[in-house]
């Protein structure tokens, strides 16, 4: 069984967003993970002079911070084989004998945050199946990507056309290398965008696992009571409450909810046409 794909991580952390021209890192450098007004570069090795010539090719960058991890360490657990329901999810390094009854994905999440493990990613795999049982699902829009596992879930479940969608660009770079791992190109599609701007493609079902402040704006647009199922999650208690009120007024069936270690809640719903 091979080993992770990086032994070290090298973490650099800045205010500021860089200019184009990252290519100019070398072979060791991983990617860059944008967040609001901040950036963090990963590389596989120390990349010291490379961070001082980019402060001074780009004086408005600060660098905050460094950081050396374990490649586990930067996910907070071993990135290992797991189970839920009947989706085994395994990261290609780590690839297990799955059962009869397995429906196995492989998952790579490189360095982008989670691993596939957060409860409301389990949640949402959860909700996946329920809504893929008995239930033909042709297409699905899944904003808030990530890694693209959710997409893949459904897809792996007969979801025949998806749209991934992921406003940080290490992501759906992520999730377009994970689709490729399971192949499924013919089946999903990635796109690095903003979810408000993907809505509108038509879907039977729409999976949303993501901020709760874009989340609060989606459910206000028309184009969201267009679709036939929803999997909505990464809510906070008040936020939950907040959704599914709007929800109650849009002749929505809640079909499950899941409250997680009391914190996470995930709404899985039926809209009435």
């Amino acid at each position: 069984m091979a080993s992770s794909p990086y032994d070290k991580l090298f973490i650099y952390y800045f205010n500021g967003r860089l200019d184009s021209g990252q290519e100019q890192f070398g072979d060791d450098f991983i990617g860059n993970w944008e967040e609001g007004d901040t950036s963090f570069l990963f590389f596989s090795e120390s990349a010291e002079d490379r961070i001082e010539q980019l402060l001074t090719v780009q004086p408005h960058l600060t660098l905050k911070d460094h950081f050396c991890m374990s490649y586990d360490q930067w996910h907070g657990e071993p990135v290992d084989p797991f189970r839920v329901g009947r989706f085994l999810i395994m990261p290609p390094w780590k690839n297990i004998d799955a059962d009869k009854n397995d429906v196995p994905i492989l998952l790579d999440p490189g360095v982008v945050f989670g691993a596939g493990t957060h409860p409301t990613t389990r949640d949402c795999l959860e909700a996946i199946e329920i809504v893929c049982h008995n239930n033909q699902i042709g297409s699905a829009l899944d904003l808030g990507t990530g890694t693209g596992l959710l997409a893949i879930a459904a897809a792996r479940l007969g979801c025949r056309q998806t749209l991934a969608v992921d406003n940080n660009f290490l992501a759906a770079k992520t999730a377009r290398k994970n689709v490729t791992l399971n192949r499924l190109q013919d089946h999903i599609g990635v796109v690095y965008g903003k979810a408000e701007d993907l809505l509108p493609c038509p879907a039977d079902l729409l999976i949303s696992n993501i901020h709760y402040d874009v989340m609060k704006k989606l459910i206000l647009c028309p184009d969201f009571l267009q679709k036939k199922w929803l999997i909505l999650s990464g809510l906070l208690r008040s936020e939950a409450a907040h959704i599914e009120a709007k929800l109650s007024k849009y002749h929505v069936t809640v079909i499950k909810r899941w409250i997680k270690d009391g914190i996470w809640h995930t709404i899985c719903g039926k809209i009435e046409h």
